[in-house]
């Protein structure tokens, strides 16, 4: 089978490109060029893709490099910025994998010939009584099934992920013995276009005119400031300009056009009910019925919840109704169903 490989210059990709090469597949690799700017904690440095080209070398298959910048620009850093604008917490990972690490690069593989594309994520296609299932990474905690939820069934067909079945641990062990450049590189764990120096405050402050807002509580009474509504996000408890010492207190609600931030007990954070916008199937959403029982997870690495659903038919989304009062989920956050197994993904949306 002729395979696409997406290397982003990790050990993880670069053992998918191994075992691909093992397992006698005509193998291509791929680094895609996505942030342009200043970079030094994601995946998207000159030396990651340096990286990726070195683990090809040592591979003996060809590397290319795919300039996707101004699809990044459009899809994820320009949502990105103008969520903040409207007081909302975008998951701009997620909207990468959803158009361009996935949806771009498999058009483009379409175009080259390739058979499927293959990525370094812990997840796993498994086929279930003649029916292909996105399932959850064997090794659990590092499982990104969470992060590629938005991969229909059309898509499983041409989509491989090498590394699903293996341990983390074992995915290092297989990159030494190989002799890899990338067996003891560490994991990137933020966004690429976000540096560590200066931060979402820095890179949002160059683009969005950020404006001081009130902090109130319940009874409306002014009890602090922050000098930006835009960088304030649900359930937040630190930097909210209040004095310290007294009783915990969360952010429970963002007028962003009032400028106005509103404080309160985590118990003003549950709800019973969570509307779930742009929701995509892995099989579509006859794949599940109405107050069918679930289970909900609101983070890459959060605990499964279990829920019932209901079709949302005015939004095009569904109604997540918790077992028992659960925190509210920020807008923008992914929230991602699983069969009551907790193994197979069954589709996700975006919080309201």
């Amino acid at each position: 089978m002729k395979v696409m490989i997406a290397m982003s210059g990790g050990v993880d990709s670069s053992v998918a490109a191994a075992l691909l090469v093992e397992q006698g597949h005509d193998v291509v690799g791929v680094t895609m060029r996505l942030w342009g700017g200043e970079s030094d904690t994601g995946c998207c440095s000159v030396s990651d893709v340096d990286d990726a080209r070195r683990v090809a070398q040592q591979l003996g298959i060809d590397h290319l490099v795919f300039n996707f910048s101004d699809d990044f620009n459009e899809h994820v850093v320009d949502p990105y910025v103008a969520a903040h604008a409207a007081g909302i917490t975008p998951n701009p990972c997620i909207e990468c994998n959803r158009h361009v690490k996935f949806a771009r690069l498999s058009e483009r593989a379409a175009l080259l010939g390739f058979d499927a594309v293959a990525t370094g994520h812990h997840a796993r296609v498994t086929s279930v009584s003649s029916r292909l299932e996105l399932e959850r990474g064997f090794d659990r905690a590092k499982d990104q099934s969470y992060v590629v939820h938005m991969i229909d069934s059309a898509e499983l067909e041409r989509t491989m992920f090498p590394v699903g079945d293996m341990n983390k641990s074992d995915v290092r062990a297989h990159a030494a013995r190989l002799g890899l450049r990338t067996a003891t590189k560490p994991d990137s764990q933020d966004v690429c276009f976000i540096t560590s120096t200066g931060g979402r405050t820095t890179f949002l402050g160059k683009r969005v005119p950020f404006r001081p807002a009130s902090v109130v509580d319940s009874a409306g009474a002014v009890v602090g400031s922050v000098p930006a509504v835009e960088m304030v996000t649900l359930g937040q408890r630190r930097g909210i300009g209040l004095p310290g010492g007294g009783p915990k207190r969360f952010v429970v609600d963002i007028d962003v056009e009032a400028a106005v931030v509103t404080v309160g007990d985590e118990s003003d954070l549950l709800v019973d009910t969570q509307a779930v916008r742009e929701m995509t199937w892995v099989h579509g959403p006859s794949s599940i019925d109405a107050h069918e029982s679930v289970l909900v997870q609101c983070s890459a690495h959060g605990t499964p919840l279990p829920a019932t659903v209901a079709a949302s038919p005015e939004s095009g989304g569904i109604t997540v109704e918790w077992l028992s009062p659960q925190r509210r989920i920020a807008p923008g956050q992914s929230v991602v169903l699983y069969d009551p197994s907790d193994r197979f993904v069954l589709g996700g949306g975006i919080a309201r």
